[in-house]
């Protein structure tokens, strides 16, 4: 399973290679606007798994405005997806908008469990 960690490095690698930035750039580009989650005003953190151990150590640590606007979002999504409406053109999310506010939490969670997990796996050898 790809960890966001994982997903981070290898982004951090195409965007310093000049041929691969040349060819996935624009091809994350189209995908982004292809995927209509900005038309219905969701960031694309919002629309990460929230099931697993790490993503709710992370949304549990956001700050109280950030959960109530992420609270927000998703239930305004959902409610324009139950009545198959959109956001009208003036208030769909723009590109620059759509900062990742949980990907450093993510991120953060990751590592400690990363961390735990090979503190629980130590084995002693004896000399």
């Amino acid at each position: 399973m790809a960890t966001l960690t994982s997903v981070v490095k290898s982004c951090d690698y195409i965007l310093k290679t000049p041929i691969l930035r040349k060819v996935f750039l624009p091809a994350a580009k189209a995908f982004g606007w292809a995927s209509g989650h900005r038309e219905v005003g969701l960031r694309v953190d919002d629309l990460l798994i929230e099931e697993t151990p790490v993503m709710q150590k992370a949304i549990s640590r956001l700050p109280s405005e950030e959960i109530y606007a992420r609270n927000f979002r998703i239930l305004t999504a959902h409610q324009l997806t139950l009545s198959a409406s959109l956001l009208p053109k003036n208030k769909f999310l723009k590109a620059e908008d759509d900062i990742p506010y949980l990907t450093p939490y993510i991120l953060e969670a990751e590592a400690e469990a990363a961390e735990k997990a090979e503190l629980d796996n130590i084995q002693l050898v004896k000399n």
